[in-house]
């Protein structure tokens, strides 16, 4: 079979030429060191454990990153990922000389009895993205949502027998106003 030339199949046949593949493979590596952060800091949060000036710096970085990457300059994107590899690096060493603590999230697993599933449980928002991949996860501030959804009950119920535990949760039907209650005969 005849491959056909350049000037039959025109430009629509180099969608990608060789500088768009390496500026992807360029862009694909940073991915990998942003990743490497985010698993060891939590995702946004290494920003936050930093000075003012150097957060400023970094979101500085990441602007030029995101103009060399729009302008498909293949030399400026090089430029930009090498400062923006430069940045990651310079924010954790930040970290870790002001004295803060990677990520290390406490997590504690149960099983739904029902569906034999498990779920996670941690603290924070960031604990909880450092986590997520391994499955289901909650914090503790979406229990507290959904202890508020049950109603007042099981509060009232938890505060009056200290110690109760909680063996399951039973919805009544709603009462159709419509058409009251049943008659019992």
């Amino acid at each position: 079979m005849r491959r056909p030339s350049r000037q039959t199949l025109g430009a629509t046949a180099e969608a990608m030429a060789p500088a768009a593949y390496r500026i992807q493979a360029m862009v694909e590596g940073l991915d990998e060191i942003a990743h490497a952060m985010e698993r060891k800091w939590g995702v946004g949060r290494l920003r936050l454990l930093v000075s003012s000036f150097l957060r400023a710096k970094f979101d500085e970085q990441k602007d030029r990153l995101d103009a060399a990457i729009s302008s498909g300059e293949e030399s400026y994107v090089r430029a930009q990922v090498e400062g923006m590899t430069r940045a990651w690096e310079a924010l954790d060493s930040a970290a870790t000389e002001a004295g803060e603590k990677p990520l290390a999230p406490e997590v504690w697993e149960c099983v739904l009895r029902k569906r034999g599933e498990v779920v996670s449980l941690v603290r924070t928002e960031a604990e909880a993205h450092h986590v997520a991949r391994e499955g289901r996860v909650f914090t503790t501030a979406e229990i507290a949502i959904l202890i508020e959804a049950l109603g007042d009950g099981v509060l009232s119920v938890k505060q009056t027998f200290p110690g109760a535990t909680i063996a399951a949760v039973r919805h009544s039907n709603p009462i159709d106003w419509e058409r009251g209650d049943e008659i019992p005969f």
